[in-house]
């Protein structure tokens, strides 16, 4: 049974909540529906940019008396910008919701856009922080290999070049054309009235300019271009490398499959790639599996982190594990474990408050199926293992595999690469 109420007010706006007796705190989340994916060349980095402009003030609240107002409520306030979406968020006690949502749809609808040659510094370091961190380097990498050319192969984060130059004009004109209330959802859970938080949410519009029109929908996923090699020569102590392929949207019906076959190949302790990378050889500390859900596509992949001498057999295993669970060598045992491992994350997690705003929000800002949590239960139990190595089989063929690796020899990770994916080698000498 959901228990969700959700209204469509006349801006076009959506309001979402989950009401909880049990807490004293709400969690409340503004989402809007623009990612970096809706960004052209010229102007990549600018929905992150926009993001963190939001906290340089609003005409009624200065940068200071933001902080100042979640700090004397004991709350949390904060903000993300993915690949569909950007999410403000804040969690507060039931008794502080109505000045949070005044502070945070003024955030949205009504920023000043000030300080932008101070917080354009703050995004460029953040640039150079994730260059000079090799483990989310190598994610921005395999991103590209993977998607090529179109706006999902480019970092959140953006071009250092465009967030140099961009001007307040250009943000300003992004703002206006994204940030309309047809394309923002408000989702709250907690210790609060849905009849109420829609009244509110209702009487704050007023500060928002004349309703525009939603957003003209975005370029759809078609295909993927032809898998590839990416590498950045780095001095580094070890090498950091994914192999990753297109995977499949947050709707497919496909994904409690997927989550499972993370569990099973490289999501958790016990997991194929773990145990026997780490566990049983030393071979590496960090190996993991990894997947990524978009509103009409996503990723899958594998990443491993280990000494130049090692990177060879990692990743001999990690094919060897792959074919293994495509071939349907997979235990009742192994796949009960997964599964109750998964079932028991997703409960644990919705204790918090957050977590349930956040999946109310996440689901209705990308036009996602919403099911109730007897519904995910039971489609988590129903998958079988034929299911899984079919799964694996499809997206993790080897003919699917990019690859990224950053380290200090691209020859060492040539000959790494080549007993599983020749074909890149190829290419890449091509």
């Amino acid at each position: 049974m959901q228990n969700y109420l959700l209204t469509t007010l006349a801006s076009g706006a959506r309001v979402i909540s989950e009401p909880l007796e049990t807490v004293r705190s709400v969690a409340i989340g503004l989402w809007i529906g623009t990612g970096s994916r809706d960004e052209d060349d010229a102007r990549a980095g600018v929905t992150h940019f926009l993001e963190h402009l939001l906290f340089k003030g609003t005409k009624k609240y200065s940068a200071q008396e933001i902080a100042e107002i979640f700090d004397g409520f004991g709350g949390e306030l904060n903000a993300a910008t993915a690949r569909d979406y950007t999410v403000v968020y804040a969690r507060v006690l039931d008794e502080h919701v109505q000045e949070a949502l005044d502070v945070m749809t003024d955030m949205v609808f009504a920023p000043a856009l000030v300080d932008l040659d101070a917080e354009r510094e703050v995004i460029l370091e953040e640039i150079a922080m994730v260059e000079d961190t090799p483990q989310e380097l190598i994610h921005d990498l395999l991103t590209e290999a993977v998607f090529g050319n179109h706006p999902l192969g480019r970092p959140v984060l953006g071009s250092a070049d465009v967030i140099a130059n961009v001007s307040r004009r250009s943000v300003s004109a992004y703002h206006r054309a994204r940030y309309a209330p047809g394309n923002v959802v408000v989702a709250a859970a907690g210790n609060l009235e849905h009849g109420r938080l829609t009244e509110l949410v209702e009487g704050m519009e007023a500060k928002i300019r004349p309703p525009g029109r939603r957003p003209a929908a975005r370029a759809p996923w078609i295909s993927a271009p032809p898998p590839r090699l990416a590498f950045q020569r780095k001095d580094t102590e070890q090498y950091h490398l994914c192999l990753g392929a297109p995977g499949i949207s947050r709707s497919d019906k496909r994904r409690f499959t997927a989550s499972i076959l993370d569990g099973i190949l490289g999501g958790s302790a016990s997991s194929r790639l773990f145990q026997e990378i780490r566990e049983k050889r030393g071979l590496a500390y960090t190996v993991y599996t990894f997947s990524s859900q978009y509103a009409d596509t996503g990723q899958i992949g594998v990443y491993v982190g280990t000494r130049g001498e090692n990177l060879r057999a990692c990743l001999e295993i990690v094919a060897e594990q792959i074919e293994t669970v495509a071939a349907g060598d997979v235990s009742e045992e192994e796949l009960a474990r997964a599964k109750e491992n998964l079932k028991g994350r997703i409960m644990l997690s919705m204790e918090l408050t957050s977590n349930r705003m956040s999946r109310l929000g996440k689901s209705l800002i990308t036009d996602s199926e919403l099911l109730d949590l007897d519904r995910i239960l039971a489609e988590i139990d129903a998958v079988d293992a034929s299911s899984v190595a079919e799964l694996t089989g499809t997206l993790l063929a080897r003919e699917r595999l990019s690859a990224a690796a950053v380290g200090p020899s691209e020859k060492r990770v040539l000959k790494a690469v080549e007993p599983v994916r020749p074909e890149l080698i190829s290419a890449a000498a091509a």
